[in-house]
């Protein structure tokens, strides 16, 4: 099986694809898959950035167990997007030590079939590189990928499989942490629907704000991404809270929850030897 492991700052997604879903060596061939094609199980952690390669190692193999896989036997091959530095190593010294694989480790010099049109593009973040090749080979054409996580991302993907760029902004959970810790009056909320836009009350009130302005920003950069580009493009959507918030995006044209995986295990195929 492949381990694609996708590390972001506040959470850590493991996604595991069964060996025969995986298409090594030449891609141009590949059938075309879903984003959730061959991915059998998948499994999200807080991220540590301080636990230990062996604490991740031990963690995994209790949540493969709980599925009823062995460790040792089950992982053939590991991909890793990481936007925590101190984690990569870690994780690196985790996959060599407890399963004996040379992980792909996504970043400069890993083959993504995708020409990076950054001003400097050492600066993507490598779950940034997963989303827009992911994205383009679901949706080919200009496309644009919000990935609602701890900082809500945009990737703007041309129709010749560039990745032109995009914006960043504090994600959803940070803005809100930031309001409850310097507001002294007001409390946390669910982030649910309120009764209206209009808030009747505090919770209302906070809830409409987090909800409906979000919404507000994310289909106000998608409208000025498709003006930029000069063509349409789909929207896509992922991440942590794409299913909370994209229902009220009306510029949001489908959701992929697991396009960050899918991404990484493109990325592996095209990194690792045909087999023979």
């Amino acid at each position: 099986m492949l381990l694609a492991i996708d590390v972001g700052n506040t959470q850590t997604v493991f996604g595991l694809y069964d060996a025969d879903s995986i298409w090594s060596g030449d891609t141009s061939s590949r059938p075309k898959m879903r984003a959730d094609q061959g991915l059998s199980h998948n499994f999200r952690i807080a991220t540590v950035s301080d636990r230990t390669s062996d604490e991740h190692a031990l963690l995994f193999s209790q949540l493969l167990g709980m599925k009823g896989l062995d460790r040792l036997s089950s992982i053939t091959g590991v991909v890793i997007s990481s936007t925590v530095p101190e984690l990569t190593s870690t994780l690196r010294e985790m996959v060599d030590k407890w399963f004996h694989a040379d992980p792909v480790i996504i970043g400069p010099g890993i083959r993504s079939g995708m020409a990076i049109l950054y001003d400097n593009p050492k600066e993507v973040g490598a779950d940034r590189i997963a989303n827009a090749v992911g994205g383009f080979d679901l949706y080919p054409g200009p496309c644009v990928i919000v990935d609602f996580g701890t900082a809500t991302t945009f990737d703007v993907v041309s129709g010749h499989k560039e990745y032109l760029g995009g914006a960043i902004v504090p994600g959803i959970e940070v803005s809100m942490n930031a309001l409850f810790r310097n507001a002294a009056a007001l409390r946390r909320v669910e982030l649910v629907e309120p009764r209206g836009v209009i808030g009747k009350s505090t919770v209302e009130s906070i809830q409409s704000g987090a909800i409906y302005g979000f919404a507000e920003q994310s289909d106000g950069l998608c409208r000025r991404f498709r003006g930029e580009i000069g063509q349409q493009a789909v929207v896509i959507a992922t991440g942590g809270l794409s299913t909370v918030i994209s229902k009220f995006c009306k510029e949001i044209n489908v959701v992929e929850p697991w396009l960050t995986l899918h991404g990484l295990r493109l990325i592996y195929e095209m990194n690792v030897p045909a087999r023979g």
